[in-house]
């Protein structure tokens, strides 16, 4: 598997995307070269080549040590899936390479399927096709049964559970691939709070499986050189690192409370985000408050809470830009089933698994290219994407921004669907809501386009550009439901650019 997603990755970058950049190390490294004989090249080269053939022994070790005999089990389930799936392409027989990787991935649980996820939520890194088929990575899993994940809240909390918990649900309110969450409510105080719990056996699994994608990517890099320009296991390691946070509970805790800290520095009363109970959150368990309210798509159940739902919006957006330059880290997946209305009014913030961190010089870019939108100066958008993208070559800013007028009138074409439902209540009462369906693959489409205009001028964007667009994007798919008569990147009530941070953002 890691081979085949690795010939996979490397007939991808060491293509179009990344040419320009092995292309510019390469003159990088010609330079430093240029003058020296021939002879003393060659020596110097060897003498390197082993000095890099010792560290990756020693690398590949240290990996072996720690996977130890799981690496073998492990190895074993990996054929039994890749069989199992080779055996349904085989009866099916038209399938798409896409496709049929996406489908491994979920045959092979936790670490693929978030891999998957890295995919999807990464248009400026990964080939469209890809990006959109993994759109559709199922991270939905059967539930592991409550005796099960009783036994590791015992071990987590360390004391009998009744001492803690007057009462649990049984029934998880969610299960996904790495984690399960349940219902309860506090001893004493009667709070209601949830449960999140890592399910039994996930962390052996990432730490295998990363450990051997890495190791993978650093022998083919030391085999082929040429590879390392790639970043190839650079962006593993990153990889790797990023989903070995996602399952320890406490890097969620620390970015909840870097978030309120920053609601509480800026002032923000119309925002919350959960209470993390720290004397009950460990590595495997988040015990945090429980948010009762509806989500941000439904605009009838809105209105039952909110007397002015066009309010609470701007209040949920000039929080989270506030958020993208004023907190440590800001929410990197405002999707509808992250973001609360509360009973209060108030805007709800859950699920910090996914963060973002961008610097100051490239959300200044990206400013630009938000007031370009707001203006359609279609000019200055285009050199705001220029500013943006690494790129060694001048880029024709003419046929650019003519072909950035062109895609951005398909933004104005995004459907969503208002979905209209009538309910009779046990006493006979009718009751009609509205609700609104995004479509993510429209959301992801725009994004891919963008990134695909900035690779034809061979713009090559940063990660976090698109993490931002595909938010902004959710949040306009809000807009068009709660206040249809808003222009978003227009309105004085938003602001892109929160005052305390005005003097951080710097021009590059």
């Amino acid at each position: 598997v890691a081979s085949a997603s690795s010939s996979w990755f490397l007939r991808t970058y060491t293509g179009r995307n990344w040419r320009r950049m092995g292309r510019n190390k390469v003159m990088a490294a010609a330079s430093t070269t240029r003058g020296v004989p021939k002879g003393d090249r060659s020596t110097q080269d060897a003498a390197r080549r082993a000095e890099e053939g010792i560290q990756l022994v020693q690398e590949l070790a240290e990996i072996t040590l720690q996977t130890g005999p799981k690496g073998f089990r492990r190895t074993v389930q990996v054929a039994q899936a890749t069989l199992e799936l080779a055996s349904e392409l085989a009866a099916e027989r038209k399938f798409s390479a896409p496709e049929a990787l996406r489908r491994l991935f979920e045959k092979l649980g936790a670490t693929y399927i978030k891999l998957g996820q890295f995919i999807a939520s990464s248009p400026t890194l990964f080939p469209e096709e890809y990006v959109l088929e993994f759109q559709k990575c199922l991270d939905k899993t059967t539930p592991v049964p409550f005796p099960i994940m009783e036994k590791i809240l015992r071990q987590e909390l360390g004391k009998p559970i009744e001492e803690v918990f007057s009462s649990i649900e049984k029934q998880p309110l969610a299960s996904a691939s790495v984690a399960q969450v349940y219902g309860a409510r506090l001893k004493g105080s009667e709070k209601d709070v949830v449960i999140k719990l890592l399910k039994p056996g996930v962390e052996d699994v990432l730490s295998t499986d990363l450990n051997f994608l890495y190791g993978s990517s650093r022998v083919l890099e030391f085999l082929n050189p040429e590879l390392s320009r790639t970043s190839f296991s650079a962006i593993i390691g990153d990889i790797r690192k990023s989903m070995m946070e996602e399952v320890d509970f406490r890097m969620e805790a620390k970015n909840i409370q870097e978030f309120t800290a920053f609601l509480e520095r800026s002032e923000i009363e119309d925002a919350v985000a959960p209470f993390v109970y720290q004397a009950y959150t460990t590595r495997r368990m988040l015990v945090m408050e429980r948010f009762f309210g509806v989500p941000l798509t439904d605009l009838e159940a809105i209105k039952r809470v909110s007397p002015n739902p066009e309010a609470t919006l701007i209040a949920a957006l000039n929080t989270w830009f506030a958020s993208v330059l004023l907190s440590d880290s800001f929410h990197a997946d405002v999707h509808a089933g992250n973001l609360f209305v509360l009973q209060n009014g108030k805007v709800g913030f859950i699920d910090f698994g996914i963060v973002g961190r961008i610097s100051p010089s490239i959300w200044s870019a990206v400013q630009g290219f938000l007031q370009s939108v707001s203006t359609e100066d279609y000019r200055s958008m285009a050199q705001s994407l220029v500013q943006m993208g690494a790129t060694g070559d001048s880029v024709d800013l003419d046929a650019f921004t003519k072909d950035l007028e062109d895609l951005f009138e398909g933004l104005n074409r995004l459907d969503s669907d208002l979905v209209v439902q009538s309910r009779r209540s046990s006493s006979g009462a009718t009751t009609v809501s509205a609700g609104l369906v995004v479509d993510d693959e429209q959301v992801n489409r725009l994004v891919l386009d963008i990134v695909r205009l900035g690779d034809a001028y061979g713009l090559k964007f940063p990660r976090e550009f698109g993490i931002l667009l595909k938010q902004l994007l959710y949040f306009d798919r809000y807009v068009r439901l709660l206040a249809p008569e808003m222009e978003m990147m227009r309105d004085d009530r938003v602001r892109f650019v929160p005052s305390d941070a005005a003097s951080t953002v710097i021009d590059v």
